[in-house]
């Protein structure tokens, strides 16, 4: 695109903000006038200029898209940078239609996935002519679009810069990029260069506002790690501070949970390409998982190839999501949703409802030793209208994850079962309205995770097994029947605790309260829609990696 055509672009787009406003400001007072102007100046686009005067400090509208990417058919393979180029383009062109549909639904900011423009599976020396020269933002402001020859191999960069101003929306993406370094840097690789997988944030004017390079890489030879862990907040007018990270980070602390100690942060941008792994770490499961239990909203942007078990996206807030899961369809999609300024958070008594209802009763009566209750290894029974199951089911084994659970098995239409690991003990206090043909079980892990990736998980799951064998408890399901009404609660040593709550068909339910009791995490949930798959408390004990 000509610098003359973006610079029109960008006049245009100023004019459109200034008719809006004399709109709005029709048979207005002139201070109303001016404020719908200042309104609709930061970015508001709407078909309802009076509605966005009123909205705007409370909402903003996001996109996500879920990309289907066209790959080389040869990772391994040496190409030119044309070569690379050519095929970076079309999926880049594919990129700019979707900011062009999502500019017409008055998007503010949009997000791609990871390795969406160039793939993966490279080796370090084949994926070198996909990546882009880097400068650093912090010491150089530059519009890409604006400023195509200024620095040379960055073609990729000046065509997100241009969709940015095209779409007058922030843009998030990722690519590969490169920085040349000298023998005199210790950490500079043999070849003279660092090569980090990254993401780039564009305001809707085509300046290059920021970047983070990725810092916990998934067996990704073609990459380095950067030598220093970014944290990377950045600004916008619309809803304040975005944090940024990207794909496998989100299970640790740098920069993830660093980044959220800025309790102005209450926002995320999440790239990623994920393989989904049930049933406890679905894409949609751990991206609604970390905006409830952080109390932000998260735009997750996963790459779609369900060949691969990748797909999995969603605009997530405390109290509510839109997300896209689908493994039938070989086609990309663009999630376009109103997002909470400032979200409402779930986690703590203020979720919890007025009116006390049996079973928290039950609950809370456990919990405090109520000395109605007599308790046993497995079974608790309490004076009163409800009678406990008294058999107590036997403890097994199951490889869930592949790790090692200890688990029993959930019988019958009411219970409470204890299991425990090492020094985790986990609870469940439920009902079942009607029996289901399916079994479920009550499992616990504390220890060391070791197979893709090291780090160290305390996780109490109810979960629906593959089969009626205990063995297969553990298998990865996605549909089920069974309805409960529950309690799940555990002693975690860590306050890092993930709500997993996922029901038949691939859909997130809402836990109807979570947070502390007794010094015990917890989870509720009754009424559920769907049968049950998963309802988990993932904790993370980041020291112990």
């Amino acid at each position: 695109m000509a610098r003359k055509e973006i610079q029109l672009i960008i006049k245009m787009n100023h004019l459109a903000e200034f008719m809006v406003c004399i709109m709005s400001g029709a048979g207005s007072q002139l201070a109303l006038f001016l404020f719908g102007c200042y309104v609709v100046a930061l970015g508001v686009h709407t078909e309802e200029p009076r509605v966005a005067q009123h909205s705007e400090a409370e909402h903003y509208v996001a996109a996500v898209y879920e990309h289907q990417s066209i790959f080389t058919p040869s990772p391994l393979a040496l190409v030119g940078r044309k070569q690379a180029l050519d095929l970076m383009n079309q999926n880049l062109d594919i990129y700019e239609q979707q900011v062009m549909t999502a500019a017409q639904k008055g998007v503010q900011i949009i997000v791609f996935p990871e390795d969406g423009i160039h793939g993966f599976n490279f080796t370090r020396t084949s994926v070198y002519p996909f990546l882009d020269f880097m400068p650093s933002p912090q010491l150089v402001r530059w519009n890409p679009c604006l400023e195509p020859h200024r620095f040379n191999d960055t073609e990729v960069l000046q065509r997100l810069s241009c969709m940015a101003i095209k779409g007058n929306m922030f843009l998030v993406a990722n690519l590969g990029t490169k920085q040349p370094c000298h023998n005199n840097d210790p950490g500079c690789p043999h070849d003279g260069r660092y090569q980090f997988n990254t993401n780039v944030v564009f305001s809707n004017n085509g300046t290059l506002v920021d970047r983070y390079r990725k810092h916990n890489l998934y067996f990704e030879a073609a990459f380095d790690t950067p030598l220093k862990v970014d944290h990377i907040i950045f600004d916008t007018p619309f809803a304040g501070k975005f944090g940024i990270f990207t794909c496998f980070d989100i299970l640790f602390f740098d920069p993830a949970i660093r980044l959220l100690r800025d309790s102005e942060v209450k926002h995320v941008v999440y790239p990623t390409a994920w393989m989904n792994q049930l049933p406890l770490l679905a894409a949609i499961q751990i991206q609604r998982a970390f905006a409830i239990a952080f109390g932000i909203n998260l735009l997750a942007a996963n790459i779609h190839h369900p060949s691969l078990g990748m797909t999995g996206s969603g605009i997530h807030s405390p109290r509510k999501s839109f997300w896209h899961h689908d493994m039938e369809n070989a086609t990309g999609h663009l999630i376009i949703a109103q997002v909470a300024r400032n979200p409402l958070g779930l986690i703590g008594p203020e979720n919890a409802t007025g009116k006390m209802n049996p079973s928290r009763s039950k609950f809370l009566e456990i919990l405090a030793g109520d000395p109605y209750c007599e308790k046993d290894a497995q079974e608790v029974h309490c004076d009163g209208a409800t009678k406990w199951n008294m058999n107590t089911p036997p403890v097994f084994h199951s490889e869930m994850m592949y790790d090692n659970f200890t688990l029993v098995p959930v019988w019958g239409k009411e219970g409470y079962l204890r299991v425990c690991a090492n020094g985790l003990c986990c609870y469940l206090l439920y009902q079942r309205p009607t029996l289901s043909k399916e079994l479920y079980a009550l499992g616990v892990f504390d220890g060391l995770h070791t197979v893709h990736g090291t780090y160290y998980v305390q996780v109490c799951a109810l979960v629906k097994c593959g089969g009626l064998g205990f063995n297969t408890c553990g298998q990865e399901i996605t549909e089920a029947t069974g309805i409960f009404d529950f309690h799940l609660w555990g002693n975690f040593s860590t306050s890092y605790i993930f709500p997993l709550l996922l029901t038949s068909g691939m859909s997130l339910e809402t836990p109807d309260q979570l947070g502390w009791e007794n010094e015990y995490s917890f989870l509720s949930k009754s009424g559920l829609s769907s049968g049950l798959v998963t309802a988990a408390l993932y904790g993370r004990l980041y020291e112990r990696d």
